[in-house]
């Protein structure tokens, strides 16, 4: 028997609010199934709400919000008034930091370097990276 509907594709919110879970998850150096435990659902539920799949219902928000130790606002930081992510002029380099800061390199990094407690030497370490990537356009 063949559908009627279409399959359905991840609304944009909830798309930008899993992987707003998964960022602080992963922070936390929490598994999906201990978030799961702690949150009473399934390692493959959790999954689907990083996806994006399944929408978060308020409560279990709530208490990711709790489990996460982030307030709730934070699942929803980078959307705009009219629920879709923000957008950025062309020339904006925004939407790479977000791609780069939502992989797992990228918290690492930040991770790593929120840790380091001298300014200075967080300050050499934005200058090395600067300098490895003008470096790196050269070769190019």
């Amino acid at each position: 028997m063949i559908s009627k509907h279409a399959p359905r594709s991840a609304n944009p919110v909830d798309v930008h609010v899993g992987s707003r879970v998964r960022l602080r998850r992963q922070v936390m150096k929490m598994s999906q199934e201990r978030l799961g435990d702690q949150l009473g659902v399934t390692f493959q539920q959790v999954q689907k709400y990083e996806r994006g799949s399944n929408r978060v219902g308020a409560s279990r928000l709530w208490k990711m919000s709790e489990v996460l130790d982030v307030p709730v606002g934070f699942f929803f930081d980078g959307l705009s008034e009219e629920g879709s992510v923000a957008h950025f002029a062309e020339g904006d380099q925004l939407p790479i930091v977000y791609d780069f800061i939502r992989s797992t390199d990228g918290v690492a990094l930040a991770k790593a370097v929120s840790q380091i407690k001298n300014k200075a030497v967080r300050r050499q370490i934005l200058e090395l990276a600067r300098s490895l990537s003008k470096d790196a356009g050269e070769e190019e």
